[in-house]
């Protein structure tokens, strides 16, 4: 199993990105797919997962509201939407994989993790 996250970058506060978390030997389709950050000095945060039940999505309140994810089965990709980006939102974004249908929200349950991509908001 094989995650890659992309699509980071630089923005200014209040724009958008979109990040990519594309899978390898894995049918991302079949299993809950999480996104988790992290910020320099500070642990790892759970920010969003999509299940396989009805494709439900979570979110942590940080993030609920501007942060959408969603599946592109097609290319075996889940996407995170993120919009009205802050500076508090810079961070390593990484997709996580746990092999099960159903999300958990901390990181210790997803046993594949992809390199994570930078994203760092700043004027």
């Amino acid at each position: 199993v094989q995650l890659q996250a992309s699509g980071g970058g630089l923005v200014q506060p209040g724009n958008s990105l979109r990040l990519s978390c594309a899978g390898s030997g894995i049918t991302l389709n079949n299993y809950a797919i999480g996104w988790f950050r992290q910020a320099p000095g500070k642990q790892r945060e759970w920010i969003s997962c999509i299940s396989t039940v009805d494709d439900n999505t979570y979110y942590a309140d940080s993030v609920k509201g501007r942060f959408t994810v969603a599946r592109d089965s097609a290319k075996n990709t889940v996407f995170l939407q993120m919009k009205g980006l802050q500076p508090e939102d810079a961070a390593v974004y990484f997709c996580a994989y746990r092999g099960f249908f159903r999300c958990e929200f901390e990181a210790p349950y997803f046993t594949s993790w992809g390199q994570g991509t930078q994203v760092t908001v700043s004027s």
